[in-house]
């Protein structure tokens, strides 16, 4: 008995059998075609790929929203109190990661990521335990919005390192909005006046807001702030000790010691300058120490009357 072993597979196995067999083909529909079609298949396209991925990413989410609808409707029918809310549990786990994503979308705006993520999965809990699955509208079209608009109430509350007032921060996040729809129309960066025009806001009111953008993470004090690349905004900063205090006093008075007489300025200078008593002031200008010390109530009482008008101006 003989046997026949079976070919190769593949193009060179397909090749070996035609040629064995007598029948070898021309270019046009042989073996070159053949691997050019191995070459050229629809998966070997980045469009195509793409498709595929969207396709069954469409596939996945439609299966999730099925088991989902078929979780709310077991726990719904269920009598069992422990029964039904691990249903829901597993409504939970299943969305979880969907959460945490909404979460990300608000990182790296002075909220650490952690607290975010832990906000999400609250109002997907939330979301989960509220949803009636009678009305017959998706889950996600009611958990996504209940789900972001927690985390914008965490950010109102607790995101603000300086809280400006509720309408800018209101005003803030239509803001933000608006400026990425403007910018993917217009190509640049829109200006104030063009965001204030798309919210029928006034300009002023626009830029208030975009003002108090820092509020949540103020800049650090390690910032650059030179051209040298070196200086950082704490280097600007004046240092908190006697002499940055005294020049400050020396500004403030400056003004107003030049409307004092000749007589009142030397009293002053021998009391605070000098260091003198007011017994040995009133030695050198022939006065009584009582006189001196109702002379210098007067003058300071004229100083800080000047000025506190001097700050009110």
């Amino acid at each position: 008995m003989t046997t026949t072993a079976p070919p190769p597979s593949g193009a060179d196995g397909s090749a070996l059998a035609r040629a064995t067999e007598g029948s070898a083909p021309s270019d046009e529909t042989g073996t070159a075609a053949t691997a050019t079609d191995a070459v050229d298949t629809p998966s070997s396209n980045p469009d195509t790929r793409a498709a595929r991925r969207a396709a069954a990413r469409s596939t996945a989410n439609q299966a999730r929203n099925e088991h989902t609808r078929e979780l709310f409707t077991l726990a719904l029918a269920s009598d069992s109190v422990v029964e039904r809310q691990q249903l829901l549990d597993q409504v939970i786990v299943l969305h979880l990661d969907l959460a945490h994503a909404e979460a990300k979308r608000y990182r790296s705006r002075g909220v650490p990521l952690d607290d975010l993520q832990q906000v999400a999965a609250l109002a997907l809990t939330k979301a989960t335990n509220g949803y009636d699955v009678t009305t017959g509208h998706d889950f996600l079209s009611y958990a996504v919005p209940t789900i972001r608009g927690e985390l914008r109430k965490h950010f109102r509350d607790h995101g603000w390192m300086i809280r400006p007032p509720r309408r800018i921060q209101e005003l803030q996040a239509r803001i933000n909005v608006a400026d990425a729809e403007l910018a993917n129309e217009l190509g640049r960066s829109p200006l104030p006046e063009e965001i204030a025009k798309r919210l029928e806001e006034p300009p002023t009111s626009v830029i208030e807001a975009l003002a108090s953008d820092g509020c949540f993470v103020p800049a650090s004090l390690d910032h650059p702030a030179g051209g040298d690349g070196l200086t950082t905004l704490g280097d600007l900063l004046p240092l908190d000790d006697l002499e940055h205090q005294a020049s400050e006093a020396r500004l403030v008075l400056s003004p107003v010691l030049r409307t004092l007489s000749d007589r009142d300025r030397q009293i002053l200078t021998m009391r605070f300058y000098e260091g003198l008593t007011q017994r040995e002031i009133a030695t050198r200008i022939g006065v009584t120490q009582m006189q001196v010390s109702r002379l210098l109530t007067r003058i300071l009482g004229q100083l800080r009357s000047d000025v506190g008008d001097l700050r009110g101006h």
